[in-house]
């Protein structure tokens, strides 16, 4: 199993990235947790599931929706905001 928090910068909000993010992580399956639009303009993402079914998810997200741009994507390291909710398996949602 592999869990990450992914932040992507760019013009990913007010794009539908959220929503594209959601229905890519359906398509590829066995995806868990969650998108987030963050206060300075990026989108968090916690990606939890088989190693090679985050990886696609991870190189879906470096390309992102038609309408959006991503600029740079990175991992984050160490404690993230209390106020996100914990992953439930088998869910992965719009916060």
């Amino acid at each position: 199993m592999k869990d990450v928090v992914i932040k992507v910068k760019g013009r990913v909000q007010g794009v539908g990235y959220r929503r594209w993010a959601v229905a890519k992580a359906q398509e590829i399956g066995g995806i868990s947790g969650w998108v987030h639009n963050d206060y300075d303009g990026s989108v968090l993402l916690r990606l939890c599931g088989a190693e090679e079914d985050v990886d696609k998810m991870m190189l879906a997200c470096q390309k992102g929706p038609l309408w959006g741009r991503v600029d740079s994507m990175e991992f984050v390291i160490g404690r993230i905001s209390s106020f996100l909710p914990p992953v439930e398996e088998g869910v992965f949602k719009r916060v």
